[in-house]
């Protein structure tokens, strides 16, 4: 039996002509290699085909300011912000469809660096790894089907089949 499909919406897209923190824009063209208008400080570590596109949870971030941090979006590196979803079912292996017609794979959480000390309470960055903070982790995903992403678009995460 397959599970139904879970409904966010993109509450933010963020780029920058590298590093952080990504400004918001309210659409942006995704192809293969991420969103056109996007860079990156360091492309031995972030962007390319496995890597194009960064995504985090709104809830996320809301749990992370509970604690004190002063992470915003944009300001740890994610090209898209998601509101809606439970970022914990948010695994390598789903896929997000957009309402326009994007569609993204995840394949792996985005491993913090210390670019993103700023978005954290005494500096520590380290607060989102995967594995000690399940659901409070970037993830990058694949383009599947490129197109344009639009601020407010509704998107269904399907989860991996069973």
């Amino acid at each position: 039996m397959s599970t139904p499909p879970r409904a966010g919406t993109i509450h933010r897209i963020n780029v920058s002509d590298g590093g952080v923190p990504k400004l918001p824009v309210a659409e942006a063209e995704v192809g293969v290699e991420g969103l056109s208008t996007d860079r990156q400080a360091h492309p031995r570590f972030h962007g390319g085909p496995e890597r194009a596109v960064c995504l985090l949870g709104l809830d996320a971030i809301e749990r992370l300011q509970a604690e004190g941090h002063p992470i915003q979006p944009g300001t740890t590196g994610e090209n898209v912000t998601v509101a809606g979803l439970d970022w914990s079912d948010v695994v390598p292996g789903v896929r997000l469809a957009f309402a326009e017609g994007v569609e993204l794979e995840v394949l792996s959480y985005a491993s913090p660096c210390a670019a993103i000390r700023a978005s954290f309470e005494d500096g520590r960055f380290k607060r989102m790894l995967a594995d000690q903070h399940p659901g409070e982790s970037r993830v990058y995903a694949r383009v599947l089907e490129p197109g344009t992403l639009r601020v407010g678009e509704a998107c269904t995460l399907h989860l991996p089949q069973s």
